[in-house]
C-alpha cells in the first residue's frame, strides 16, 4: 500500500511538473506576441500551435495528449465560453443560415470527404467516412478573435461562431454513429441511424435545458456572485458528464445550457456587477484553456508519420475545401431565399476560407478505438488537414479580410470610447473636487491646482472628442447607439431587479420581453 502510494505521488508531481511547463509556455507565448509588434500580425492561438510544432520538430513533448483530456476538460469550457457570450436575439435572427450550414453543412462535408478519399486513397469507405466526420467540426477560434479585433460585422460573428457551437455536436454525433460500422459491431441504416441522432440531440438539449433553467430560477433566491460564478463553472461540467453518461450529446447539452444561462439566466438571476464578473472569469477560463489546447496540438504532431501519409492529407485538403465551398455557397443560396437579411457573395467567402479545424477534430480523431485497423492513418490525415487550415488559412484570413473590405472601423471606435470614458471620469473628479469638504490639511492652492489641472485635461479631450466627430461622421451615429443601448440595458436590469425581488413573476408581457431580448443582443 505504501509503495502504491508512493507511485501515485510521483505520478501526480510528475503530471503537475508537464502542466506548469506547459503554462509557462503558453504565457510566455501570449507575452511575447504582445511586446514584439511583428507578432501581433499572427493570431495568438495559431502562435501557439507554431510553437507547438517547432518543439515537435526537435521532439520535445509536453504531455500526452489524450482524446479524454481534451473532450472531458478542455471542450465544456470552450463551448460554455462561446454559447455564455452569444447573444439568443442575434442567432436567432440568423438561425435558418446557422441550422443549415451545422446540420447539412456537416452532411455534406462528411459524405464528400469520405467519397474522395474512398475514389481517390486506399481507404475504405467506412474507414473515410470516420475521417469525413471528425474533419466536419469547424473550430473557427482565430477567426473569430480576427473578427472581434478588426471589426467585421457582429452578422458575419454571429454566423461564424453560431454555426462552430451547433456542428460541434453534430459532428461528433456523427462519428459516434458511424464508428460501429468498420469494427463490424454496427450495420447502417438509415432509419436507425435518423432516430439515434435525435435521441443524442434531443437528450442533449433537455438536459441542457432543464440545468439551464434550473440554475437560473436557483440565482434569483440569492445575490452571492462567488457562488452564482461556481453554478456557471459547476453546470458546464456537470451537464457534460451527465449527458453523456445519460447517451446523449454532452455538445450540444453544453451549449443548450451556456445560451440560456449567458441570456435568461444572467438577466434575471444575476445583478449586473455579477454578470461582468462570470464573463470576466469564462474569458480568462476560455483564454487558459485556448493556450493549453492550441499549444498541445502543435506538439503532438508526429513528422515522421504525416510523411508517410501525404497523399491521403492532400485529397483530405482538397475535398474539405471543396465540400466547404459546396456548403456554404450553395446553403446561402438556399437562406437567401427564405430571410430578409441575405449572405452576400463576400460574406460567404469568408465564411468558406474561415472553417478552420482544430481541437475537436483532433479530439474525435484521437478518440478512434485501438482496434481499428487504420487509426494511425485517421489521425494523420485529420492532423494534417488541421494544421493546413490553422497555418494557412488561419494566417491569410485577415489578409482575405482587408481585400474583400470586410473590416470595420473598430480600432477608431474603442479610441473614441476610451476618450467619452475619460471624459466622464474626470467630469466625475471634478463634481467630487467642488462638493468635497476641505481638510485644513490641504493647502487651498494645492486645490486649485489641482482643479485646474483637471479642467485643462478634460477641455483637451474635449476637443479630441470635437475633432474626432467632425473628422468621422459615423460616430455621431455611433455615439446615438451607445447612449440607447444604455438607457436600454438601465430599462431591462430594473425589470430583472423586480424579478428578482418578486415583485414581477418571469411570464412577463410580450413587451417587456421584447425589451429584455434587445438588450440581450448588445
Amino acid at each position: 500500500m505504501a509503495i502504491e502510494s508512493a507511485v501515485n505521488d510521483i505520478s501526480i508531481k510528475t503530471n503537475l511538473e508537464q502542466f506548469l511547463i506547459v503554462l509557462s509556455v503558453s504565457l510566455s507565448v501570449a507575452t511575447i506576441s504582445r511586446i514584439f509588434s511583428w507578432f501581433r500580425q499572427i493570431p495568438y492561438t495559431l502562435l501557439l500551435v507554431i510553437v507547438g510544432l517547432g518543439l515537435a520538430f526537435v521532439n520535445i513533448r509536453l504531455v500526452n495528449l489524450s482524446p479524454e483530456l481534451i473532450l472531458e476538460i478542455f471542450l465544456p469550457p470552450l463551448l460554455f465560453e462561446a454559447a455564455w457570450n452569444i447573444r439568443w436575439r442575434s442567432l436567432k435572427e440568423n438561425l435558418l443560415p446557422v441550422c443549415l450550414f451545422a446540420i447539412v453543412g456537416v452532411i455534406i462535408s462528411v459524405v464528400g470527404v469520405a467519397f474522395s478519399l474512398s475514389q481517390f486513397t486506399v481507404l475504405t469507405l467506412p474507414i473515410a467516412l470516420l475521417v469525413g466526420a471528425a474533419l466536419s467540426a469547424s473550430d473557427p477560434v482565430s477567426v473569430i478573435a480576427l473578427f472581434r479585433e478588426l471589426g467585421a460585422s457582429k452578422r458575419l460573428t454571429i454566423l461564424m461562431e453560431g454555426e462552430s457551437l451547433f456542428n460541434d455536436g453534430v459532428a461528433v454525433v456523427a462519428f459516434l454513429l458511424l464508428v460501429g460500422i468498420p469494427l463490424g459491431t454496427d450495420e447502417f441504416s438509415l432509419s436507425e441511424t435518423i432516430v439515434r441522432f435525435f435521441t443524442f440531440v434531443g437528450i442533449g438539449l433537455g438536459i441542457g435545458s432543464i440545468i439551464g433553467f434550473g440554475i437560473s430560477y436557483l440565482t434569483q433566491r440569492f445575490d452571492l456572485p462567488l457562488v452564482e460564478q461556481s453554478l456557471t463553472l459547476v453546470s458546464a461540467y456537470g451537464t457534460y458528464l451527465i449527458t453523456e453518461e445519460l447517451g446523449g450529446s454532452g455538445v450540444i447539452g453544453v451549449v443548450t445550457v451556456g445560451i440560456i444561462l449567458g441570456n435568461f439566466g444572467s438577466r434575471i438571476g444575476m445583478n449586473p456587477r455579477t454578470r461582468l464578473l462570470v464573463s470576466e472569469f469564462w474569458e480568462f477560463l476560455a483564454f487558459f484553456v485556448n493556450s493549453i489546447v492550441f499549444l498541445l496540438i502543435g506538439d503532438q504532431i508526429k513528422f515522421s508519420s504525416l510523411s508517410d501519409n501525404l497523399n491521403l492529407i492532400g485529397v483530405a485538403i482538397a475535398a474539405v475545401l471543396v465540400t466547404r465551398a459546396i456548403a456554404i455557397y450553395g446553403l446561402s443560396i438556399i437562406s437567401n431565399l427564405f430571410t430578409k437579411s441575405k449572405i452576400n457573395l463576400r460574406e460567404q467567402t469568408i465564411l468558406w476560407w474561415g472553417g478552420l479545424r482544430g481541437s475537436v477534430a483532433i479530439a474525435v480523431a484521437l478518440s478512434v478505438p485501438a482496434l481499428l485497423p487504420g487509426k494511425q492513418e485517421i489521425i494523420d490525415t485529420v492532423f494534417g488537414v488541421v494544421l493546413f487550415t490553422l497555418l494557412v488559412q488561419g494566417l491569410t484570413t485577415k489578409w482575405l479580410l482587408e481585400k474583400l473590405d470586410l473590416i470595420g472601423d473598430r480600432g477608431l471606435q474603442q479610441e473614441y470610447s476610451e476618450f467619452l470614458a475619460r471624459r466622464v471620469a474626470l467630469k466625475r473628479v471634478l463634481n467630487y473636487l467642488d462638493n468635497m469638504d476641505m481638510p485644513p490639511t490641504i493647502d487651498t492652492e494645492l486645490y486649485r491646482y489641482q482643479k485646474k489641472l483637471l479642467e485643462g485635461q478634460l477641455q483637451s479631450i474635449e476637443d479630441k472628442i470635437e475633432k474626432m466627430q467632425k473628422e468621422h461622421d459615423n460616430l455621431r451615429a455611433f455615439t446615438i447607439e451607445q447612449l440607447k443601448e444604455e438607457l436600454l440595458d438601465i430599462e431591462a436590469d430594473t425589470y430583472a431587479e423586480f424579478i428578482r425581488a418578486g415583485k414581477l413573476n418571469e411570464n412577463l408581457s410580450p413587451v417587456l420581453q421584447e425589451i429584455m431580448a434587445k438588450a440581450d443582443e448588445h
